[in-house]
């Protein structure tokens, strides 16, 4: 069950910048409205929801903002209305990209994201280019836990697999829609996560050297900046000197 999953790094860094920045609440509220929209408002028969709640709720939003994004996703609100944008591209050394992206105008933001891929060295792909590279998994990270013991907790859990990190820490990794089940059973059992998401996760890593992790860290950061991006998943391992 041994892993190597240096590709999160990536998504750590940006997590701090999008917090620098002001705009984690305002990817989380697209994040309920959509949800709430697509599969409706109650979080217990809505995993996404329920997963966006959560993250809400970790992010310190207030209870009253959560459920009024909910209330406008489930149609009882007023406000935009987003629609839901995937887009593929390959940067330099064959990286592989998935840019996720919520939209009230799609001319604005296929043209923002092909700018950025042409700008920074990478080309822009069609629908299904990269995203058979990719599996939608819940992760679950722990730091300074027995390994046996989350092992153990983890496959009674429901987990589909453990992966231990090079820094020690450890991964476990869900299918997407038990994703809220495994993590409260998991905290339940004393194991409380230093990070959670649903996200997608490379199948296969390729690893970069500093010069070449340089520029695709631009071309990342260049897709993550974009108003309408809510995330951006790679398949590159990028060195830690980098980050």
């Amino acid at each position: 069950m041994a892993g190597h999953s240096k590709w999160a790094n990536i998504k750590h860094r940006k997590a701090a910048q999008d917090a620098k920045r002001g705009k984690v609440f305002t990817k989380i509220i697209r994040e309920l409205t959509v949800a709430a929209k697509e599969g409706g408002s109650h979080p217990e028969d809505n995993p996404r929801l329920r997963a966006a709640v959560d993250k809400a709720l970790s992010a310190n939003m207030k209870r009253d903002t959560i459920d009024k994004a909910i209330l406008r996703g489930a149609g009882g609100g007023e406000g935009e209305n987003y629609d839901e944008l995937t887009y593929e591209g390959y940067g330099v050394s064959g990286v592989a990209i998935i840019v996720e992206t919520m939209t009230d105008n799609v001319n604005r933001t296929v043209s923002g994201v092909r700018a950025a891929f042409n700008k920074l060295g990478g080309n822009l792909g069609t629908n299904g280019s990269v995203a058979y590279m990719f599996d939608k998994q819940g992760q679950i990270t722990f730091a300074e836990v027995d390994e046996d013991s989350l092992i153990e907790a983890a496959l009674e859990a429901g987990a589909e697999d453990v992966k231990t990190n090079e820094d020690g820490s450890f991964d476990v990794f869900t299918d997407w829609t038990e994703f809220m089940d495994v993590k409260q059973r998991l905290s339940e059992a004393g194991f409380e996560a230093v990070h959670a998401e649903v996200g997608m996760i490379p199948q296969n890593t390729i690893e970069l050297n500093m010069e070449t992790a340089q520029g695709i860290l631009k071309l990342l950061e260049a897709l993550e900046d974009l108003d309408d991006t809510q995330n951006v998943y790679h398949n590159a391992v990028i060195p830690e000197e980098t980050i």
